[in-house]
């Protein structure tokens, strides 16, 4: 079969026949851009609404902690009632003493009990640049 004839394959937006590669996915560059251009759009909705989420838990923590600690010990009752989302984080880290800190960009939290929360801020040395 010559890679120009007609592969059995329809395109993915307009359900055309398409004519070309065997790897080809759309029948015109209007449809691959009309593919792409949503497709971009939606993932950048998604991400932004979850990383207004992420950003305003930040500045939840950098609120409690405040602008010099390292680390604080807050009630978890605190964090729930500024609307802290404890289900967002950027990533998580178990210490060697098999605790877990949830990250969101420069601050972790760690549940010490149910009742009882401990912040910690990363510490940013001139190295880190």
């Amino acid at each position: 079969m010559n890679i120009i004839d007609k592969v059995n394959k329809k395109c993915k937006i307009c359900s055309k026949m398409i004519v070309g590669r065997k790897d080809k996915l759309f029948c015109s560059i209007k449809c691959k851009n009309y593919y792409h251009i949503n497709l971009r759009r939606v993932t950048n909705e998604v991400a932004i609404n979850i990383d207004r989420i992420l950003h305003r838990n930040r500045s939840i923590l950098l609120e409690i902690i405040g602008k010099n600690a390292i680390q604080k010990k807050v009630n978890r009752i605190v964090l729930e009632q500024k609307k802290f989302r404890f289900n967002y984080l950027t990533h998580s880290y178990v210490n060697s003493k098999g605790k877990t800190f949830h990250w969101i960009y420069d601050f972790a939290w760690m549940s010490f009990s149910d009742d009882e929360i401990l912040i910690v801020r990363k510490r940013i040395s001139t190295n880190d640049f």
